[in-house]
């Protein structure tokens, strides 16, 4: 393998996920796979298509660029939703290919409908509304321009659905501000039926709003982090598990990602490891220098913090994370040798690194660590 890691994805943790998520929505709701930052880090291609093994049938991406990549991977068709990005010459590809898009300013809804005019066929919009999270949609002014838009073209346009997004619902802070956005996305959407322009679905949850706010889980619950095994945050998790008798996390971590010893050397007692001298040796050690770095994905902020896995061992990094290696405390590893298979994210024997522990250490989101993977570590889908 002409790399220096890579990154195994469980089918049947995706599996036990999907069928928890489907569990706790309801067969009349529709579940959309959220796979935008390269599907969490897991790679689109891969889990995407590993996902439509598992029983997907709806997608949902930042941009363009990401819905190409998902269009072109899967083996069967399924419906792509872009929820961001999406430039004017993007447009045509996208509703020539019956891709669904997020609108949410008049003069894309005005431009989707110029090009579906062109086209001779209809553009298959999902209008966002501004709720409070003042980031994208249309809001109270702008709302009303959008009606008047939809009598104009709506011969071109399909509103497919009518969405909003939450500003937080992971955090209990912001319970009083999810609770508004729900009353503004009532009756903005009210205003549009009132006008005749009553969707096909309505959408707004979120994986934390799924699990915390089940009355947002309205046609489709649009789902990111819970399907990859992780908690949106320690609220989340609380919160679920005081609504239930279960005594195990019911969700599966997809993510194994691994290496092997590049080399092992000896030093005294008294030593610099690395660069500079952010670690000196109190004894003398056995280190493993491991070829993977920031470079690569692990954050420089884990030098002298970070833990790895060999031999289903605990083994400590010590000196700054370099670019490209790191260097590992193997010294009460017995029989370690060059070679040995290093987990850096995952379990080995009874032993795990979490996403959790990456997160605590390095000040990183779970999102955050997961998108920042790079795309070029192999994925190999296993079991």
């Amino acid at each position: 393998m002409f790399h220096s890691s890579y990154i195994e994805i469980s089918k049947t943790a995706l599996q036990n996920n999907i069928n928890f998520i489907r569990n706790e929505i309801g067969p009349r709701v529709r579940f959309s796979s959220v796979v935008k930052g390269n599907a969490y880090g897991h790679g689109i291609e891969q889990f995407a298509t590993l996902a439509q093994e598992c029983g997907v049938d709806h997608f949902s991406v930042f941009s363009a660029d990401e819905a190409l990549r998902l269009h072109q991977s899967l083996p069967r068709p399924a419906t792509t939703l872009i929820m961001g990005y999406i430039d004017d010459p993007e447009l045509e590809w996208a509703i020539r290919n019956d891709i669904e898009f997020f609108v949410f300013e008049p003069d894309r809804l005005t431009k989707a409908a110029d090009v579906a005019r062109k086209l001779g066929k209809k553009a298959k919009i999902h209008l966002e509304l501004e709720t409070g999270m003042n980031r994208t949609g249309f809001d109270k002014t702008t709302s009303a321009q959008a009606r008047k838009i939809l009598d104009d073209t709506e011969e071109h346009v399909t509103l497919m659905a009518v969405c909003t997004h939450f500003a937080g619902a992971e955090n209990f802070q912001n319970h009083e501000r999810i609770i508004m956005q729900q009353q503004n996305f009532q009756e903005l959407l009210q205003q549009l039926i009132n006008s005749s322009h009553t969707p096909k679905q309505l959408h707004s949850a979120c994986s934390a709003a799924m699990v915390s706010y089940p009355e947002t889980h309205m046609d489709m619950v649009r789902i990111g982090i819970m399907q990859y095994g992780f908690w949106p945050s320690p609220e989340t998790y609380s919160h679920y598990f005081s609504q239930h008798t279960l005594k195990k996390d019911p969700l599966r971590r997809l993510i194994n990602w691994k290496s092997r010893i590049m080399s092992i050397k000896s030093i005294s007692k008294g030593e610099y490891v690395g660069y500079g001298s952010s670690y000196q040796t109190q004894r003398d050690m056995t280190l493993a220098v491991i070829p993977v770095g920031y470079g690569w994905g692990y954050s420089r902020t884990l030098s002298n913090q970070g833990n790895v896995l060999i031999r289903g061992v605990r083994a400590a990094v010590v000196g700054i994370v370099n670019m490209n290696v790191m260097m590992v405390d193997v010294t009460d590893i017995p029989a370690v040798q060059k070679d040995d298979e290093v987990v850096l994210l995952g379990s080995q024997g009874d032993e795990s690194i979490t996403v959790a522990s990456f997160a605590e250490l390095s000040t990183q989101l779970n999102y955050e660590l997961l998108t920042r993977l790079p795309a070029n570590i192999p994925r190999l889908v296993i079991d």
